[in-house]
């Protein structure tokens, strides 16, 4: 079974703009403080319409959503608790299943095996993506104050 409940969607041209004009007439809302908020559907071309209350957070999200299908960028939406196999979790960190399979090996990524094969938890993966992150911004952080010591013309 697959963990993941919805699948990458990719907007199409007429998507992307609506997106643009959605999230403009939106974002006034998303600049102030919002515990709910109230939003109306309305069907096209059927007449029915309803007002429905949204927790603040769901809204926000659905900004974010908006954005990235404004600017063309395919779109999904994962739970926190999710389990991930390999190759998910790879294409998540833009590197090769090989590669990731030696991080889990030497223990860098939590893992749990489901029969025989490996799941990742995502919250798990995240973490290791935000370690990555911290090391490298600390590893240019050390070669600009070496270039710097060795006066290489880095200010």
């Amino acid at each position: 079974m697959n963990t993941l409940a919805i699948e990458p969607v990719l907007p199409t041209s007429e998507d992307t703009q609506i997106a643009k004009e959605s999230s403009r007439k939106l974002a006034p809302f998303a600049a102030q403080p919002l515990h709910t908020v109230q939003v109306r559907i309305a069907a096209a071309n059927t007449g029915k319409d309803q007002t429905i209350r949204l927790p603040a957070s769901a809204f926000l999200l659905l900004m974010r959503i908006l954005t990235e299908m404004s600017q063309g960028n395919a779109v999904t939406l994962m739970p926190i608790h999710a389990q991930l196999t390999t190759q998910q979790a790879a294409e998540l960190l833009g590197v090769s299943r090989p590669f990731l399979i030696k991080e889990l090996e030497e223990k860098r990524i939590p893992f749990q095996m489901v029969g025989t094969h490996r799941r990742i938890a995502y919250r798990d993966l995240m973490a290791y993506k935000e370690m990555c992150r911290a090391n490298h911004s600390r590893a240019m952080d050390e070669l600009v104050h070496q270039a710097q010591d060795l006066k290489m013309g880095y200010r």
